[in-house]
């Protein structure tokens, strides 16, 4: 019998899988690329986790009755414990939002006070939601380590890049990074060439939501100048001056329009209107209210305006090739490793891997071009600085990290910054406050 491990060998276990923060409206796409998946991936148990019992109930009824309309004999239990959950897990996926959409839209708004971009993991908002991310993410990797040591930690909580920086650095257990935007940019390279998403390869560099792609490739063959010229050309549909696209030769991440059109975000934002995070918390209560229906049990369309597109393809894929020890190449983010010579080995940056039993290891892409090795030096160097402060509770550290974010301005602002986002994070930054420990999961 042969399946997607490609080896005609059945795999030889089922899986536990634990998802921390499976109140998300996200759950029902995980579930759907594991009922896809089955044959690759068999999951013994399907173990729920969130803060949120109302959200908990209506994902975990969600779940059940997606499994049971596929045909499926799948153990999805739910808990407000995570060590529970967490006990016997052979993969734990995180997917924490603490602060909820309320913390996100105040990220987004305090931004626009101070007129810099307001937005969730980019400039003071991503800084924000990392101070109050990291300290839980780094709690959640102390369970794992004590009750499931050789599980493997999948993060797809944003600030992708620097919550799994830290658990890198001080986690201590087995953890990659995952975000959509490099599966999104093949996907409409794909569609603009107007092949089927598998034929098109791409070769990408950089930091989680700061990257280039910077070749693409169809059946193996070098297309990168046409799709620059076909990427030009589309200047309607393209987030980017065609005049800066022809000048890098490389496809920028949709969230550089924030650096590179840094006058234009903003001039948007000057004129008013709901803030993303508004926008998704509108969504968000109409999927929760069409969970509740006792007949649904399939993921509703009005899931792709949530955002996160490709999830479940992404999170499945990668969890498969973990545990099948397939040596698959996936873009992820995990150690640099020397694979960006321009940057330290052990921060986290975002390119392609080869993804087996062991984790992922990067693979060599060389110096980054001048044109934008300079960006993500600075980045990086925020980011290092962010995190520092996340998990040391260092005032002085937080304000250098702030005044070194390329999104703001001058000290004077960063520091006007820096003191709203303590003020309006009080009950979720005890590492600054001394207020209670591990505000939410």
């Amino acid at each position: 019998m042969k399946n997607e491990n490609g080896n005609g060998s059945v795999p030889s276990q089922a899986w536990k899988i634990c998802v921390i923060g499976a109140g998300s409206t996200y759950t029902p796409e995980l579930v759907e690329g594991l009922i896809e998946r089955d044959q690759a991936l068999p999951v013994r148990e399907l173990a729920l986790v969130d803060i949120d019992t109302r959200r908990l109930d209506n994902l975990t009824q969600m779940a059940r009755r997606m499994f049971l309309a596929a045909g499926m004999d799948v153990d999805v239990t739910s808990t407000t414990d995570r060590r529970q959950a967490i006990e016997g897990a052979d993969f734990v996926l995180n997917q924490i939002r603490v602060g909820s959409q309320a913390a996100r839209i105040r990220d987004e708004k305090t931004g626009r006070r101070h007129d810099v971009i307001g937005q969730e993991t980019t400039g003071p908002g991503g800084f924000a939601k990392a101070l109050r991310t990291i300290p839980v993410a780094l709690g959640i990797a102390r369970d794992i380590r004590e009750l499931s040591p050789d599980a493997w930690m999948i993060n797809f909580t944003n600030p992708a890049g620097m919550v799994t920086e830290s658990l890198l650095r001080y986690g201590g257990v087995n953890v990659m990074g995952l975000c959509n935007s490099p599966f999104g940019l093949q996907a409409e390279i794909a569609r603009a060439m107007d092949v089927e998403i598998e034929r098109i390869r791409i070769d990408v560099i950089g930091l989680n939501h700061l990257s280039w792609v910077r070749a693409v490739y169809l059946d193996g063959r070098d297309i990168t100048d046409e799709v620059i010229e076909t990427v030009v050309s589309d200047t309607d549909s393209s987030e980017f001056d065609a005049e800066l696209i022809e000048a890098l030769h490389m496809i920028p991440s949709s969230y550089l329009r924030y650096f590179y059109h840094q006058q234009q975000v903003l001039a948007r934002q000057r004129e008013g209107g709901k803030t993303r995070g508004e926008q998704v918390w509108e969504i968000e209560q109409q999927l929760l209210e069409m969970y509740r229906d006792p007949e649904l049990c399939c993921k509703p369309a009005l899931l792709a305006q949530r955002g996160g597109a490709h999830y479940s393809t992404l999170a499945v894929s990668l969890v498969a090739s973990i545990a099948n020890d397939l040596g698959e190449i996936q873009i992820v983010d995990c150690r640099n490793a020397g694979a960006l010579p321009d940057l330290p080995e052990d921060v986290a940056v975002e390119i392609p891997a080869v993804i087996d039993r062991q984790g992922a290891h990067s693979i060599t892409a060389g110096h980054m071009p001048f044109s934008v090795r300079g960006l993500v030096q600075h980045v990086k160097a925020y980011e290092e600085l962010t995190i520092e402060a996340a998990i040391t509770g260092s005032e002085q550290a937080a304000l250098l990290a702030l005044t070194a974010n390329p999104l703001v301005p001058s000290f004077e602002t960063a520091r006007a910054l820096w003191h709203d986002i303590r003020s309006e994070n009080a009950d979720y930054l005890p590492q600054f406050t001394g207020t209670r420990e591990g505000a939410a999961v």
